[in-house]
């Protein structure tokens, strides 16, 4: 019971509980890089001028391109 609870949504959306990790753990620091660009953006305008909205773009049409994999489009649980 307890291990299904790690590996029910992968399965879901088609990947081991190790391939989810890697994308996921990808995606926060991908965020995690984003947040800190838009911080010093906002310290020093000249600095990151594009960086957080690319890569929001990219993360959106990753996210886009695998929400394709669950069987209603949203199959979330938060």
């Amino acid at each position: 019971m307890i291990l299904k609870t790690f590996t029910q949504h992968p399965a879901d959306v088609g990947e081991t509980y190790g391939e989810h990790l890697v994308h996921a753990s990808g995606f926060g620091f991908r965020m995690i890089w984003a947040g800190l660009a838009c911080v010093l953006h906002g310290v020093f305008p000249f600095l990151f001028i594009k960086t957080g909205s690319k890569q929001i773009a990219h993360l959106h049409d990753r996210m886009v391109a695998n929400r394709t994999k669950l069987p209603d489009g949203w199959s979330y649980i938060i």
